[in-house]
């Protein structure tokens, strides 16, 4: 690993620090977006395959979201704790400080691998089981499902941990890269081993995972290879990967309300597909092929919110509260627009969208209903993702942890559980509507506690 110059520093100043905030979120966000847009394709193409082979089985993979969500929580928002206590260590020119922040970064990456292997080779049947049901075909599919992408997950971990570490010092061409490889890795193999073209053997959903799988090993073995050839504003010591309290504490400060927010999301799912049950396993495969979709919407503004906040980290360090107030703006303004575009399509083109998932009649009538009442909550949603990232980048972060308990556990599942006692379904979908108007009126009032409280820290 990257031995040299462990006591050197940092250089004298970052480009988050001196380049035209327009300019710079450009760079830092345009590769992020672009590389989260490859992951939204990979993602749906996984479940446009998977679809071609039954209902049951892009139910399975539906289903197996809220564990995948799981991981995701865990690696991104230990990630979110290393990038901002990076960019602000050298922000603040505290180069040991950056260092240890990755080196235990790495650490804590290897420890959520090791849980999370445990639950996917102990614990998916009960996990589908608790879903499903008697519905055998759906439980089998996706056991097998999940039992791969979590046992074998030390790639999508490492991935989290080293292309933040790119991403935290502006390198975010390089941390891009890394995504593209594992997501065309991914969508390659995708149709060979589900199908068994070539010569392989025909693995069907297991063989989305495996796929999955792959994809991640390859990009982390690549983000490995990048932060040690082209990233020397760190130093990745092996002696020094282990446990550090008072870092791994820090970085928690910050990545475990980002954690416990991405955990509720699963919580969220879990509790909607169990209620959607109660109409129509097809409801539930709509709700599937929904969080698909929104990914393409979604996924583009976590891009831009992952390029924002470094620069609002560094500058917040660097009491350049001007450049921060600029970021914010401009990335708001941004989010509000490509949510927008995606509302329009869809409302314009929902069962053209349907239609890649193979879907039947009654999947695309309840599902062209679905992603227009939906899709309503696209704007107001992009607000709140930028402001609650804010939140947590200047350090307030159990505001968007409030915030996200209040949209996801004590609005929209209980609404929707109480619109589902109407019997129609239509009025399940727009307890997402409800919930999101919950969540920006919390969005602005705590963004603007933020930056009270951030302006009196830095005494302006």
């Amino acid at each position: 690993m990257n031995t040299q110059n462990t006591a050197g520093a940092a250089p004298q100043e970052n480009k988050m620090g001196v380049l035209p905030v327009g300019r710079l979120l450009a760079g830092m966000a345009i590769p992020m977006m672009i590389s989260m847009l490859v992951q939204a394709l990979y993602n749906v193409v996984d479940s446009i395959f998977v679809a071609k082979l039954s209902e049951d089985a892009l139910n399975a993979v539906s289903l197996a979201f809220p564990l995948q969500n799981l991981m995701i929580a865990f690696g991104g928002g230990t990630a979110v704790g290393i990038n901002a206590l990076l960019s602000r260590s050298l922000g603040e020119k505290r180069q040991d400080m950056a260092d240890k922040a990755a080196n235990t970064g790495i650490f804590l990456a290897l420890c959520n691998f090791v849980v999370f292997a445990l639950i996917g080779v102990f614990f998916s049947r009960t996990f589908f089981q608790l879903q499903a049901g008697s519905e055998t075909a759906i439980v089998e599919y996706g056991t097998r499902y999940a039992t791969i992408c979590l046992g074998c997950s030390i790639g999508i971990f490492c991935q989290f941990c080293f292309e933040r570490l790119l991403q935290s010092t502006g390198r975010t061409t390089l941390a891009m890269c890394t995504q593209l490889v594992g997501a065309i890795t991914n969508i390659v193999l995708d149709p060979i081993l589900i199908f068994g073209l070539f010569g392989f053997p025909r693995l069907e959903v297991a063989g989305a995972a495996v796929a999955t799988v792959a994809g991640q090993i390859l990009a982390a073995i690549l983000a490995i290879i990048m932060n040690l050839k082209k990233n020397p504003d760190i130093h990745i010591v092996p002696r020094e990967i282990r446990w550090n309290t008072i870092i791994a504490k820090e970085i928690y400060r910050v990545g475990f309300p980002s954690i416990v927010m991405q955990s509720i999301s699963s919580i969220m799912t879990f509790g909607m597909n169990k209620i959607l049950f109660g109409f129509t396993k097809t409801a539930t495969a709509v709700f599937g092929a929904y969080f698909k979709l929104q990914s393409f919407v979604f996924m583009p503004v976590f891009g831009l919110n992952n390029g924002m906040v470094p620069i609002i980290s560094y500058n917040f360090g660097a009491a350049r509260m001007d450049r921060v107030n600029k970021t914010v703006k401009l990335t708001v303004a941004t989010a509000i627009s490509i949510m927008t575009c995606g509302l329009i399509v869809f409302q314009l083109f929902p069962s053209t969208l349907l239609g890649f998932f193979n879907a039947s009649p009654e999947m695309l009538e309840i599902g062209d209903r679905a992603l227009r009442i939906i899709s309503i909550h696209f704007p107001l949603a992009g607000f709140g993702i930028i402001a609650g990232s804010v939140c947590q980048a200047i350090g307030n972060p159990f505001y968007s942890l409030i915030i996200s308990v209040c949209r996801q556990l004590v609005v929209l599942l209980p609404v929707a559980w109480l619109l589902a006692q109407t019997g129609r379904l239509d009025l399940v979908w727009t307890a997402f509507i409800i919930a999101e108007i919950v969540s920006a009126t919390l969005s602005g009032i705590f963004l603007r506690r933020t930056f009270r409280s951030a302006k009196a820290l830095l005494n302006i």
